[in-house]
């Protein structure tokens, strides 16, 4: 498996890790969510078929998660999230093993639908703000709000894209936004814990089959976006953050 351009892939038994390691705060292009579509896809050969597994995606540091998208690259390129970051929120609710994302630190826009297309999430306890800041930036695109309607209580997913609220780790472990938080020397032991919980669950080779139950419209609707050139499929953001 690899080398990988600005990410790093780790294995522990069943259990692979995904490292992002792109400055300036892991956040997304085209290309470089291509890159972690081709982790995943590694990764998926590498497990095979009606085995175990399961895929942490963590930041580098106790900073930064990702901060969303790089949104001056829709200026010189048009299908930069058709080609990149739609395919890659896709192959993660398609993936065949359970995911965990590991919210090192900042996990700001973009990166709270790419982090809610993962089964689990784990946060800092003590550093770092979920934030999905659209209303402020006058962005949008096609099924935005399915993924915070599908998996939180309607009042948190109005307060996260309506409202642009910064939750803290405890505040979004009391929304049900992630699933648990942990101080920085313990996160990776967290995760790696619940990943090694639910790895077994792939094994019947059911697991994005029944996913698919409970997200589909998402996957769905994100999927009709994907790789798309012949239409409009976003609204560019008016405010640069």
């Amino acid at each position: 498996m690899g080398p990988y351009e600005q990410l790093s892939v780790d294995r522990h038994g069943q259990v692979f890790v995904i490292t992002m390691q792109k400055p300036p705060e892991n956040r997304l292009n085209q290309r470089y969510a291509q890159e972690i579509i081709r982790a995943f896809r590694d990764i998926e050969k590498e497990l095979g078929t009606d085995t175990e597994g399961c895929v942490i995606t963590r930041g580098n540091d106790a900073k930064f998660w990702c901060t969303g998208l790089e949104l001056d690259e829709t200026d010189t390129n048009p299908y930069a999230n058709s080609d990149g970051f739609y395919p890659l929120i896709a192959t993660i609710l398609d993936f065949p093993f359970p995911t965990i994302a590991l919210l090192t630190g900042h996990t700001f826009g973009g990166a709270c639908p790419y982090a809610l297309a993962h089964d689990y999430r784990i946060m800092n306890a003590n550093r770092g703000f979920f934030s999905m800041p659209p209303i402020n930036l006058g962005l949008h695109f096609d099924g935005i709000g399915l993924l915070p309607r599908g998996k939180l209580h309607p009042q948190v997913a109005r307060k996260l894209l309506l409202e642009a609220h910064k939750f803290t780790g405890k505040e979004a472990f009391e929304a049900g936004i992630v699933d648990a938080i942990a101080p920085p020397d313990k996160m990776f032991e967290v995760a790696l814990a619940k990943a090694r919980e639910v790895a077994p669950r792939a094994k019947m080779g059911v697991y994005s089959l029944l996913r698919n139950e409970l997200y589909g419209d998402a996957q769905q609707r994100i999927r009709g976006i994907s790789y798309v050139h012949g239409r409009v499929t976003s609204r560019p953001a008016k405010a640069k953050i």
